[in-house]
């Protein structure tokens, strides 16, 4: 059959080789995998919902239903028939094609992809594994390329890593030193949450790239804290599932997030969107979540991100787009801003995994830096008769155990964060950019969360649990609001200032920036106060 012959690139599409990685040949011309094309929106999402990114109280705002959105601003269903039919030429099979995910999800062998793509699909071997991949630019027909915002799958190299950072299996029977480190609830209360609240009606969504859960260890953990055991979800995406296997493993990320989050809100419903750690399997997730009709999450809390320099542009541009369309649903994106410092890239995780030492460059950690994400950076808290006796930037090590934060090369400073005086980037050039984080939790794994993990006891730090703290306290709210928060930033730059949520952390730096009055690239506008924070939000 004859197919187009004009092409073009797609955007924003193109790949180098991993480090010290080198193609040994093409991979086996019939080995089958799947790949998702992420398709244009049919109508510009400002035009109709510019209204949930302004400052206003949430009971102002009126939020699309994700039934209104398929409809208005998914993807034009003669769009997705054209890239169907461009499929089928190339003998691709669609496996699924959905408007409001923007995505057709199609199958086949590598060498139908290579040929639909204009690629050559090699197998690269490097010191910390194999990967399939490929470089330069993805092809499309010129008459389709306008259609095409991305195209994942075709290579699957890990696209993330976990940001939490367990010290040591927990006391057991000997008693834990009084403010030293914390219980999900402790930390709750620390922060003044709101009473009377536990997120009934609310469902948080938790993504996950690696690693499970046992309802054994659920169970036991919440049975400990005198609560009661959540509904806990696991949703596959793109094949992935609940597989725990050890505590050394990233089930210490899933069991951190699903713990810290649940017993903040416990009565909220838990759906964790298990998936391949890939560019794909990442964004896949993401979209399932925003677009679940079935568990309708209202917030999202995210822990795996990575430098934004590793990312492909295609993939920072549709991870956006779908925290936009977020934000016009209603739902908080919660994601960690990273444990490295400012430089983002630990040497002990890239040496472990056989990639280069950090370039000594200061970074932003990409999915926190979207400028539609509640960016989420770490602190170190102590407490005294159930107060907090003092509260610092997070910085043990200011390359291995630090708060993440900085200035994005990639987003251009928000319109919301105009009046904020975030600093030019650190790096040559100076580059004005999106400041990252907005908000912060304690992080510091030596002040650090209670969980448990494959049958024992940790104490566990790092951004991560800063995420699905703010996600539970989110779903408080909203409880309470009977209303989204939805997209909060606008509201934490404008009207929010100066109210008193907030608990400022002007001591410390995460290596190139430093904490100081108001926001900064260190902890944001500061720690929860959470009931302040309600009361604000209730008008």
């Amino acid at each position: 059959m004859t197919v187009h012959q004009s092409r073009m690139p797609v955007s924003g599409s193109e790949r180098a080789p991993l480090h010290g990685a080198k193609a040994v040949g093409p991979v086996p011309r019939d080995e089958r995998f799947e790949v998702t094309v992420r398709v244009r929106r049919k109508a510009p999402l400002d035009a109709t919902a510019g209204a949930t990114h302004a400052d206003q109280l949430p009971s102002k705002r009126r939020y699309m239903t994700r039934e209104e959105y398929a409809t208005k601003n998914g993807s034009d269903p003669a769009d997705l028939a054209k890239i169907e039919a461009f499929a089928r030429a190339h003998g691709l099979v669609v496996v699924e094609s959905s408007p409001a995910r923007r995505s057709v999800f199609l199958s086949g062998t590598a060498a139908q992809f290579e040929a639909a793509f204009g690629t050559a699909i090699q197998q690269y071997e490097h010191d910390g594994g194999t990967y399939r991949g490929r470089t330069g630019a993805l092809m499309m027909p010129t008459d389709m390329a306008d259609l095409v915002e991305g195209v994942f799958g075709i290579d699957d190299r890990p696209a993330a890593t976990p940001h939490f950072q367990r010290t040591r299996p927990a006391a057991g029977a000997q008693p834990r030193a009084a403010g030293a480190t914390f219980t999900p609830p402790e930390l709750a209360k620390l922060y003044n949450f709101p009473t009377g609240l536990d997120g009934s009606g609310q469902c948080i969504a938790i993504i996950e790239l690696g690693g499970g859960f046992r309802a054994a260890d659920i169970t036991a953990y919440f049975h400990k804290l005198g609560l009661p055991v959540p509904n806990v979800k696991a949703v596959r995406v793109d094949g992935a599932r609940n597989l725990p296997s050890n505590a050394n493993s990233d089930d210490g990320e899933v069991m951190l997030d699903i713990e810290v989050a649940a017993a903040v809100a416990p009565k909220a419903r838990i759906a964790v969107y298990f998936a391949p750690n890939t560019t794909k399997g990442f964004l896949d997730a993401i979209t399932a979540a925003i677009h679940d009709t079935v568990n309708k999450p209202s917030v999202i809390s995210i822990s795996w991100g990575n430098p934004e320099k590793n990312w492909t542009r295609q993939a920072t541009r549709s991870f956006d787009q779908a925290f936009q369309t977020a934000a016009a649903l209603g739902v908080t994106v919660c994601c960690a801003a990273g444990d490295a410092g400012s430089g983002d890239e630990n040497p002990d995780q890239l040496a472990a995994n056989h990639l280069p030492p950090p370039d000594g460059l200061a970074h932003a950690d990409f999915p926190g830096s979207s400028p539609f994400a509640l960016c989420c950076g770490g602190t170190k808290l102590t407490a005294a008769g159930g107060a907090i006796a003092s509260e610092t930037v997070w910085n043990a090590d200011p390359t291995r155990s630090a708060t993440g934060g900085g200035v994005s090369a990639v987003f251009p400073v928000p319109a919301y964060q105009a009046g904020a005086s975030v600093p030019v980037s650190v790096n040559p050039g100076g580059r004005a950019g999106r400041g990252v984080p907005d908000v912060a939790g304690d992080a510091d794994p030596a002040t650090g969360y209670e969980v448990r993990v494959d049958g024992q006891e940790f104490t566990i730090g790092g951004t991560s649990a800063v995420a699905p703290l703010w996600a539970g306290l989110i779903a408080l709210v909203n409880q309470r609001l009977g209303h989204p928060v939805g997209f909060l930033n606008p509201m934490l730059y404008g009207s929010l200032v100066g109210s008193g949520a907030f608990r400022d952390v002007t001591s410390g730096n995460n290596g190139a920036y430093t904490a100081r009055a108001g926001w900064d690239a260190c902890t944001g506008w500061g720690t929860p106060n959470g009931t302040a924070l309600l009361q604000k939000l209730m008008g």
